[in-house]
């Protein structure tokens, strides 16, 4: 059996390669996508910021990746400054976004196919906990044959 880390990575490369392709004709990116959502959930009465987008997605994408996903919603008319660094969807973005969003609803079901809801649900919770238990660690909690030489 494959280590954890292999099926994150190829994983996560299939979805991106899947979306990527499916997006495409809207001329979305997954990661386009992705801002449009973070854009699209701000409060009623508010819109979303730069920093919204980049505090929710960073961990998905580089800053120059999520600076150019922006720069597309706002050139292809999905969303409009309503004020400098906020964003909003414009009427034609919502609109489109519903229909992309039919999409993405046929994407989650393909490639949820044969995984319960129950499954799905201990996947996602196990790979919470792993992120979790590693996140804000720092080397001094390692064993020290496991820190790099230059640390030893």
């Amino acid at each position: 059996m494959k280590p954890i880390g292999y099926w994150l990575n190829r994983t996560d490369k299939a979805i991106t390669a899947y979306m990527n392709g499916m997006l495409a004709e809207s001329g979305l990116t997954r990661t386009a996508w992705q801002v449009l959502n973070v854009v699209r959930a701000a409060p009623p009465g508010t819109h979303a910021t730069d920093g919204d987008v980049h505090a929710a997605l960073a961990a998905n994408a580089g800053a120059d990746t999520l600076a150019a996903s922006v720069d597309t919603v706002l050139t292809d008319g999905w969303a409009t400054r309503p004020a400098p660094g906020r964003l909003a969807l414009t009427a034609d973005g919502e609109r489109r976004l519903a229909s992309v969003g039919e999409r993405v609803d046929a994407f989650r079901e393909l490639s949820t196919a044969g995984i319960t809801a129950e499954e799905y649900r201990t996947a996602v919770s196990v790979l919470e906990r792993m992120t979790r238990n590693l996140e804000g660690r720092s080397l001094e909690g390692r064993h020290p044959e496991d820190r790099p030489l230059e640390d030893r």
